[in-house]
């Protein structure tokens, strides 16, 4: 996902209605800005089901509906999140699957950091930026902690795993 493809999508969010990237950023740094000696997590999970009745023509495998969240969190003290969903054609397996999400999460990040750190202009405390994977020890997953740990740390970001995944184990899920 370019940035120039970003700011041409539209987001969601519980609170606030459909919003545009920019919005989400005026938003984060409006939170930011509420307390800036708190600790702050900036985090960027994604999760997807498969699609039930999509058929089509030049795709041999599943089409996946796919949730990406960006969530703000104020340590202690709750936080805001938004999220943004698309179809991915031509999944065949769940290793497919979970590399989709993984990708995704990344390609979101390095479009949206960027874009975030310019709307901040250096004057936001410090946040920790994590992206969650949908991946645990327990379950079919298990076997592929190390590869997508390994894309998301190879990127320069920090890999969260279940049960710490929540921005894609439990808010993404919410809303694919």
């Amino acid at each position: 996902m370019e940035s120039i493809e970003l700011n041409k999508q539209s987001f969601q969010s519980i609170t606030h209605g459909t919003l545009k990237i920019e919005e989400i950023i005026i938003l984060i740094k409006q939170f930011l800005e509420e307390d800036p000696n708190a600790q702050y997590s900036l985090v960027i999970g994604t999760d997807s089901h498969e699609k039930n009745g999509i058929k089509r023509v030049k795709s041999d495998g599943k089409t996946i509906n796919v949730v990406t969240a960006i969530l703000i969190h104020r340590k202690g003290f709750g936080g805001k999140y938004f999220w943004i969903r698309k179809d991915i054609d031509n999944i065949h397996t769940l290793r497919d699957k979970i590399y989709a999400e993984t990708l995704t999460s990344l390609n979101f990040a390095t479009s949206f950091v960027p874009l975030l750190r310019k709307g901040l202009n250096g004057h936001s405390p410090n946040y920790n930026l994590e992206i969650h994977v949908d991946v645990g020890e327990h379950g079919d997953t298990r076997d592929m902690i190390k590869e997508v740990v390994g894309m998301v740390t190879g990127n320069g970001f920090v890999a969260k795993t279940k049960p710490d995944a929540y921005g894609a184990s439990y808010v993404a899920d919410k809303h694919t």
